[in-house]
């Protein structure tokens, strides 16, 4: 076989009709020139984001979240044009292919109902903005901060540095807690009970210190102590004080409760323990009866 013999096998391989699509002939060449068509657009969406949006948007001072939905979209619109331009450039007319997709969508819409969710879930988190790049959140007993928002799914990076990919459809369809959302102040309550024998105002002065020296806990709102209730067996006492930022919730909570300790020792106020107690009857009137 010579050169041009091989050329000609090759050429008929390529152009060899592996099915037909609404009596269009699909062929190796043109499943090629398509999957080439794609990667095209795709090279183009990537420097359209990465060499003008992110520019241009970081110049123009938006938020990272904004600017991250901004290219998210015009990435998503690129392709589908993209996919559009590689049909029609390899000959299949969509009109058709619309017809045929309806038919399909019958049948495995079924088997695709989840990942449908998950979909519509992320355009609604990409529009709606209820989370955002690096809000801090809680979803179930998972808490951490977001990563990156994709279109079927969400990756949180958890405070112990784990990263787990979250179905968009969770965080519409449950209750998610998003410390960073609009202002980020939160308010952190902590309960601590204290002796009857205390003196009250020693314990309000003490919990008020207390949040006072702390410097991560805000001025502005003052914090506060409550004087909830009577319990058992101490006075059920409530430190309310403000922190600006929400990731740090754990730590200052944290530092309050090792501070309150160290104040109440210091002033002589007693942490009760638990106490209950236990009223014996008597035994002599109690009978004993034997059975013979």
């Amino acid at each position: 076989m010579n050169f041009q013999d091989f050329l000609t096998a090759v050429e008929n391989i390529v152009n060899y009709t592996i099915f037909e699509l609404n009596q269009t002939p699909v062929s190796l060449s043109s499943i090629m020139m398509f999957v080439f068509a794609m990667f095209v657009f795709f090279i183009i969406s990537k420097l359209t984001n990465k060499v003008f949006l992110s520019r241009l948007l970081t110049g123009l001072k938006i938020e990272e979240s904004t600017r991250y939905n901004m290219i998210r979209v015009t990435h998503y619109i690129i392709m589908v044009l993209g996919a559009i331009i590689a049909f029609q450039f390899i000959g299949i007319d969509l009109s058709g292919l619309a017809v045929i997709f309806g038919l399909l969508s019958v049948g495995i819409g079924f088997g695709l109902q989840n990942i449908t969710s998950n979909f519509v879930a992320g355009l609604i988190l990409l529009f709606e903005r209820p989370i955002k790049i690096g809000d801090r959140i809680t979803v179930g007993d998972t808490e951490g901060d977001i990563l990156e928002i994709n279109i079927r799914s969400t990756t949180i990076r958890t405070i112990n540095n784990i990263t787990i990919i979250v179905p968009n459809s969770e965080f519409v369809a449950s209750n998610v807690i998003n410390w960073s959302h609009g202002d980020t102040k939160i308010r952190l309550e902590i309960e601590v009970g204290v002796s009857y024998n205390s003196d009250i105002d020693t314990v309000l002065r003490c919990l008020k210190e207390v949040a006072q020296e702390n410097t991560e806990v805000l001025n502005k709102p003052e914090p506060d102590v409550l004087f909830v209730n009577f319990g058992d067996s101490s006075w059920n006492m409530k430190l309310r004080a403000w922190i600006q930022n929400p990731k740090r919730h754990p730590i200052v909570r944290s530092d309050l409760n090792c501070a309150i300790v160290r104040k109440f020792r210091q002033n002589g106020v007693e942490i009760p323990f638990p106490q209950r107690d236990l009223h014996l009857k008597s035994p002599e009137n109690i009978k004993i009866k034997t059975i013979t």
